[in-house]
């Protein structure tokens, strides 16, 4: 008796694919290959069975889309910034639909966790401007308030700081800096560079910040006074007074420091240069309308 006919069988020895049965006769070639009839018939329905409806292909092309816009992301945007990419790109489709397909093939965003490291070191002896922000960090315009703060990183040959300086409207990175060592000077660093981002616009701005003796130095000050920025400082120990900053360094640690390893200080100051890149003018921000804080200063921009 000859033997089952599988897919293999019909279509990698005998080429017969499904028109192969309106070329030759169905029954000579099962005797000439020494398979059975039935099974190319077999075969023949699974074929059939295999064509995708409009819904499967529909999911299809959805699939092959999430994941180009999630790997386009580095992997880390989660269902409602892949929404937003994909209606960009004129798909129409839900938040819940995209959430479905994540789920159902294995891929999900990265969700930053709540951490805290210690950087702040309060000065016994420092006097200490008031709370002008009360934690309205964002006043609706641009330039009411910039945030400040600083967070400790390493790399292969040492430890880091990086001090970053954001609009507490557009959310947009105005300038950082980057040293081996914490103190005024890396945040006068990060002033200047935010100072030329903005130019005059940032006179009369607040700039908020924690307690830390790199922020009461005088150093510090001069720069605040020199461009003519009023300085603001929440309470010691209160992350409530300065959250916008922590979430901040949250979602740079989790969505990349976290997922990579520096071998070197250039590499570290390299990659903190390309994500800030990133961050200003591609990553979607929740708080924007899923659009980046270089795009939401630009419509702003066109508004007015």
């Amino acid at each position: 008796m000859a033997e089952y006919a599988g897919p293999d069988d019909i279509a990698g020895v005998a080429g017969a694919a499904v028109p192969e049965g309106d070329r030759f006769p169905v029954r000579r070639m099962a005797r000439l290959l020494k398979v059975s009839a039935s099974g190319y018939y077999a075969y023949v329905k699974r074929c059939a069975a295999t064509v995708l409806t409009p819904r499967e292909q529909r999911r299809a092309d959805l699939v092959v889309k999430i994941v180009q816009a999630h790997r386009d992301s580095d992997g880390t945007y989660g269902s409602p910034r892949i929404t937003a990419e994909l209606r960009d790109r004129g798909e129409v489709v839900s938040a819940k639909t995209v959430a479905r397909v994540m789920a159902g093939i294995g891929i999900e965003g990265i969700s930053p966790r709540t951490f805290k490291v210690r950087t702040t070191v309060v000065d016994p002896s420092a006097s200490f401007p008031p709370d002008l922000v009360d934690r309205r960090f964002d006043q609706g315009r641009p330039d009411a308030v910039w945030l400040t703060d600083i967070t400790y990183l390493s790399c292969g040959e040492g430890e880091m700081f990086l001090c970053a300086i954001r609009d507490g409207h557009s959310r947009r990175v105005l300038g950082y800096s980057v040293a081996d060592h914490i103190g005024a000077g890396m945040v006068a660093t990060a002033i200047e560079a935010a100072v030329a981002t903005r130019g005059d616009a940032c006179r009369g701005t607040v700039l908020h910040s924690d307690r830390g003796g790199e922020y009461t130095a005088n150093l510090t000050a001069q720069s605040c006074f020199r461009h003519g920025l009023r300085r603001s400082m929440g309470a010691t120990g209160i992350c409530w007074d300065n959250s916008p900053a922590e979430s901040f360094w949250s979602t740079f640690k989790h969505e990349h420091y976290y997922r990579h390893v520096y071998a070197t200080k250039t590499e570290l100051i390299a990659a903190i240069d390309k994500w800030v890149t990133f961050y200003n003018s591609v990553r979607r921000h929740s708080a924007l309308g899923m659009i980046s804080p270089d795009d939401y200063e630009k419509s702003l921009r066109a508004a007015a």
